[in-house]
């Protein structure tokens, strides 16, 4: 298993609207499905992704941040207990004027086998394409229903 999940995107988009929808909770309710995270985007600063009912998801801590190109969070979750088990792993969004475009890279990655990037692994991809939706279209993306 890879210790590092990798994705990219291209958004037709500002440096600064992206910078606004990875930062501000308002966009997060329109793309995150359903969560939205929570911090004054500091170094140093205390992080957390939280549902409407209050549930805490995920929590950590602002690493780096260079508006409006990088963000690096000390991230753990928190609601399934094998998984809190393994610690915590770090995510990092680096953000690339493309010309018209902007490149976004989230790389989510762990000191070693960590069962967080199992799930990152099918999580990203939809967050980041509702991202992209939101941004070019003016509509997140919905949770699909579960299978069977």
């Amino acid at each position: 298993m890879s210790n590092a999940f990798v994705y990219v995107t291209y958004i037709r988009t500002t440096p600064e609207n992206l910078w606004e929808a990875l930062t501000e909770p308002e966009f997060h309710l329109q793309y995150f499905l359903g969560a939205q995270m929570q911090s004054d985007w500091k170094q140093g600063s205390a992080w957390k992704m939280v549902y409407p009912d209050g549930r805490v998801t995920d929590s950590g801590e602002i690493l780096e941040i260079d508006p409006p190109r990088r963000i690096v969070i000390k991230w753990r979750n928190e609601f399934m207990p094998e998984v809190k088990a393994d610690g915590y792993t770090t995510c990092t969004f680096v953000i690339e004027q493309e010309g018209d475009m902007m490149k976004l890279a989230v790389t989510h990655e762990a000191d070693g086998p960590h069962k967080l990037l199992e799930h990152v692994g099918k999580g990203w991809p939809l967050v980041l394409s509702s991202l992209k939706s939101l941004l070019e279209t003016g509509k997140g993306l919905s949770r699909p229903a579960s299978k069977g």
